[in-house]
């Protein structure tokens, strides 16, 4: 079947794919249904022929209305002739009449003609080289130590940058998000479904070494110490923490002056919002109808009745902007190479702060995934709702541009999850599957240069993830522009090759950011004892026999040990061997992780299980003293120190 021209002209115009290719490279037609579901979700009626012919006259209407898109991207040194005058207003404040754009400065600047106001970005368009150095991918709730409250904090974050750098030679910290959660209970534990991309998480806050507490009268003291919970629990209980946590703040908050500066009024939504879920729940949307409008009435009489718990929830980021600054500060003073790397989500909590404060700019009842392919023959849904790309131009793309600057506050760096997502997102309209979706498409070269300037002037390295089906176009901008890219040990093997070997390291592509796992996939000791597939045989997920899936992971050890052997290696250890195989890599950065340094067995998380398996709760087996310490980490680390020695 295909598309009808009206529709499928309609489709194009709103950047709705009718059709793509799948994992298999073999087109695949989109059913009609599915494109007139995810047009309506855009506010597009394409329900008939005559709707259909409407809604292009629209098109063409605002089309020959507008003689400049609403946001335009340059690189330096480009020029780009005008349709029309205009009058550009640069970042500094001077202004000129133009009808050719050239030689502009970096920045975010406007072009004003009659009729129009344009975003004017001028992007780098190359980053500055990364140094090659090697570093550690932390999951920082996981880390403990003598001062944490049972789970790893800020704090930590903050010892582990000094002491990674000062006494191994590491040169990079790449952290997972610790962006924003929702203060209701049961708290989510995903740090990959974030309440805002904007701010930060309190959970991670180190409450004895806050202002309030180092100033606070010995009483005080002793009642906040009293609150710490149990650190020697098997698995990580985040409520527990929180409450512990929000109780010690509470009495901290209780001794300090009445606070008279004004809130920022995005920190002063984020705060209302995070107050209201404290009364009305995790997900705004089950609130009463009055408060759903964060511009609404109700909602301004309960920031006036509110008004002490939101400047509470705006301390809070306060102290989170504090303790983020002194990690990094730490990387620095370390000499890490590069520093603290942050991890960006690619999308937010239905339910949670964005998505309330800024219902405008996102689809509020799509949700984003991935399409059918041969490891997950249903698709993926990851309940996460998209921006809309009409609303984001319109918007000059202020929320991504604030989402990047938050981020990019306290970091040396960002990794963009599936950073695909600048190019396309795959749509899933309200009642339907995973698999019954479309792509959208979004203007990757505005987003890019963004990410681009922002990094830019933050002085940061950008690393996209791009494991996965991902089509060659994103990975080959991102190296264009200097960003890099991702390589996992795993999957780096000669797919089209009889017995898909591995390809030797020395010839990964150098513009990479390379690891032996991630958060998603089994630790070294996991994936040598066979943990991953014994799990999931237990849980029922496997897609054929356990027999099958063990005979295809003894297949890829064995393939493994081939490459050990061509590479000369020692297979004594073969924890140590793998770190000696990454440790050779083209890549500019290499990363290990605590939990495959030290011989942790379970992996962060397992994708397609919510419950059934302790996502995000794992403790690394030892404290942050006994990590320093450990002879099996040590012995890991050792071919990384070897071949990419401090400066």
């Amino acid at each position: 079947m295909t598309t009808s021209r009206g529709l499928a002209d309609l489709a194009a115009a709103h950047h709705v794919a009718t059709s793509f290719r799948g994992s298999d490279r073999q087109m695949v037609q989109v059913d009609d249904d599915i494109v007139v579901a995810v047009l309506a979700q855009l506010g597009v009626d394409a329900s008939g022929p005559e709707a259909i012919r409407r809604e292009l006259e629209a098109v063409r209407q605002r089309e020959a209305q507008a003689a400049l898109p609403p946001t335009i991207v340059m690189t330096d040194g480009a020029t780009r002739e005008l349709d029309v005058p205009a009058t550009l207003v640069l970042e500094d404040g001077t202004s000129s009449r133009v009808e050719r754009l050239s030689d502009l400065p970096l920045g975010w600047h406007r072009l004003m003609t009659d009729t129009q106001d344009v975003t004017l970005i001028v992007a780098p368009s190359r980053m500055p080289e990364v140094p090659r150095t090697w570093g550690w991918m932390l999951q920082l709730y996981s880390l403990s130590s003598d001062r944490s409250w049972g789970m790893g904090d800020y704090g930590d974050l903050a010892e582990m940058a000094r002491r990674a750098g000062t006494e191994q030679g590491a040169g990079v910290l790449l952290v997972n998000p610790v962006q924003a959660f929702v203060p209701s209970k049961p708290l989510q534990r995903s740090p990959y479904s974030p309440s805002s991309r904007r701010y930060a998480n309190p959970l991670y806050l180190r409450v004895t070494e806050t202002a309030a507490f180092l100033e606070a009268d010995e009483t005080t003291r002793r009642d906040v110490l009293a609150l710490r919970p149990d650190s020697r629990t098997e698995l990580i209980d985040y409520d527990e923490v929180w409450t512990a946590k929000l109780d010690a703040l509470e009495l901290l908050w209780a001794t300090r002056p009445p606070n008279q500066e004004q809130i920022d009024p995005d920190l002063r939504a984020f705060a209302t919002f995070s107050a209201l879920a404290e009364l009305h729940g995790a997900d705004w949307r089950e609130w009463p109808e009055a408060l759903r409008d964060p511009a609404g009435d109700a909602v301004a009489e309960a920031q006036d009745s509110l008004a002490d718990r939101i400047a509470f929830h705006a301390w809070l980021q306060e102290l989170c902007r504090e303790q983020l600054d002194t990690a990094r500060a730490a990387a620095h003073d370390a000499g890490m190479a590069v520093g603290i790397v942050h991890d960006l989500p690619v999308g937010v909590d239905p339910g949670g702060a964005d998505a309330w404060a800024q219902q405008d700019a996102f689809a509020s009842d799509v949700r984003v995934g991935c399409p059918a392919d041969a490891f997950n023959p249903l698709g993926q849904d990851w309940g996460l709702p998209p921006w809309r790309p009409d609303r984001l131009a319109a918007s000059g793309y202020a929320p991504f541009r604030d989402v990047i600057r938050s981020v990019l506050r306290h970091a040396d760096g960002i990794r963009v999850d599936h950073i695909a997502g600048l190019w396309r997102l795959w749509w899933i309209p309200p009642g339907e599957p995973a698999h019954r979706g479309t792509y959208v498409h979004y203007d990757a070269d505005v987003m890019l240069g963004i990410l681009a300037l922002e990094a830019w002037r933050a002085g940061a390295i950008v690393v996209g993830e791009d494991l996965g089906t991902v089509e060659d176009v994103v990975t080959e901008t991102m190296h264009e522009r200097g960003m890099l890219s991702s390589a996992v040990l795993w999957f780096e093997r000669d797919w089209e090759a009889p017995g898909q070997p591995h390809v030797p390291p020395e010839q990964w592509e150098p513009e990479t950011m390379a690891s032996i796992s991630t958060h998603d996939l089994p630790t070294a000791t996991g994936w040598l004892r066979d943990e991953r597939v014994r799990v999931q045989a237990e849980l029922g997920l496997l897609a054929g026999s356990a027999e099958e899936a063990y005979a295809e992971a003894a297949a890829d050890r064995a393939a493994m040990l081939d490459l050990l052997r061509a590479e000369g290696i020692d297979e004594d250890d073969p924890v140590v061997a793998l770190h000696a195989v990454i440790a050779r890599a083209a890549s500019r950065l290499v990363l290990s992780s605590p939990a495959d340094a030290a011989g942790q067995v379970q992996q962060p998380n397992l994708p397609g299980t919510v419950d059934e398996y302790p996502n995000w709760r794992i403790r690394l087996p030892m404290g942050l003293d006994e990590f320093f310490a450990d002879h099996r980490v040590r012995a890991s680390i050792a071919p990384l120190q070897a071949s990419r020695p401090s400066v």
